[in-house]
């Protein structure tokens, strides 16, 4: 039953990163080009921005995306679960970068540096792990 659990919040985690990234609009203007690319490669021709739709949902996603994360850390500060803190750490950093509000575009790098500096260390701090353990 707890490895069900585990399962369960791990890929809420999973998910949690997953929605942030629709915040950022740079983010889906790059995966609107990856899929216009993609699709050119297969023989059509897209004009214009095929995912546009997502900008009119991407505080929603965000929204949910927050929330997730606060469960989790919850959780966490229960410990009902076991979650890791590299996982946790880069989920903010992506949440923390794809801030979707209008206004606070003015400082939309603030935000993409804090969220970078959050997803880069937990990367380091996940190879570093992988290398000391070796």
């Amino acid at each position: 039953m707890n490895n069900i659990k585990d399962k369960i919040l791990g890929a809420s985690g999973s998910l949690t990163g997953s929605l942030s990234f629709l915040g950022s609009y740079q983010v889906c203007h790059n995966a609107c080009l990856a899929l216009v690319a993609f699709l050119t490669f297969l023989g059509f021709t897209v004009a214009g921005m095929p995912l546009l739709f997502l900008t009119k949902v991407a505080i929603p996603f965000w929204s949910v995306a927050v929330f997730l994360l606060l469960i989790m850390m919850i959780l966490k500060f229960k410990k009902i679960i076991h979650a890791s803190d590299k996982v946790i750490l880069l989920n903010s950093g992506l949440i923390i970068a794809g801030v979707p509000f209008q206004q606070v575009q003015n400082f939309n790098y603030v935000f993409w540096i804090a969220g970078g500096v959050l997803v880069i260390f937990s990367v380091g701090w996940y190879i570093y792990d992988k290398v000391k353990k070796k």
